[in-house]
């Protein structure tokens, strides 16, 4: 069955995937491998990550807070850093598939845990401007994988499009399966992206666009 909509995660998804820089640091720093992907997944929904995505936290709180988490767990981390890591280069061709899928007249919305509101300026800004909506975890006090969010897009993306928008009718694109559960038990066609190229072939199918 052809999808007739598609959601979008950020990071990971359209830019690379803060993971890789992550293990950058903790390669540099003697860290052991995969320490802040653990330290973010310890209790998911209170850490300082998740606290700050909700903008719970500000920047300071969430240095302190995760560097404290850290020494708990026996290391000395630089949460500075860490925030550094967040920003990866734009995917050419994630880039490229959104704008055919905006051609083709699908609604479309970006769906973002992040720190901090995205500037709508540069190449950045330029992509989304191809959105109907985008929802950010900073702007709305709620992150990925709480269900309100999911819910939240699609009320969005219904209201910008100007009809409804059930989670039937769309494909949800995110690197994390912790984040693809809620989309797929609200009805969403979930897609992981591991291999841009292969969950790009896979959109494709789901949507009749061709996006090779």
């Amino acid at each position: 069955m052809t999808t007739t909509a598609v959601v979008f995660d950020l990071g990971g998804v359209i830019t690379e995937s803060p993971m890789t820089a992550f293990a950058a640091y903790e390669a540099e720093a003697g860290l052991p491998d995969g320490l802040v992907r653990r330290l973010n997944s310890a209790d998911p929904d209170t850490n300082a990550w998740a606290r700050y995505e909700r903008r719970e936290l500000d920047e300071a709180g969430f240095r302190a807070a995760f560097e404290a988490e850290a020494a708990a767990a026996g290391f000395t981390v630089d949460a500075g850093r860490v925030l550094a890591a967040l920003h990866g280069d734009l995917r050419p061709a994630m880039v490229t598939a959104v704008a055919r899928l905006r051609a083709a007249g699908l609604p479309l919305a970006l769906l973002s845990n992040n720190v901090a509101p995205m500037e709508r300026t540069g190449r950045l800004g330029e992509l989304l401007e191809l959105f109907d909506t985008v929802v950010e975890s900073s702007v709305e006090g709620v992150r990925k994988p709480e269900p309100a969010i999911y819910e939240l897009a699609l009320r969005r993306l219904s209201e910008a499009v100007g009809r409804p928008v059930a989670a039937a009718d769309c494909a949800y694109l995110d690197d994390l399966g912790i984040n693809l559960k809620p989309a797929r038990a609200l009805g969403m066609h979930t897609i992981k992206v591991v291999d841009p190229a292969a969950a790009l072939a896979e959109l494709s199918e789901l949507t009749a666009v061709d996006l090779s």
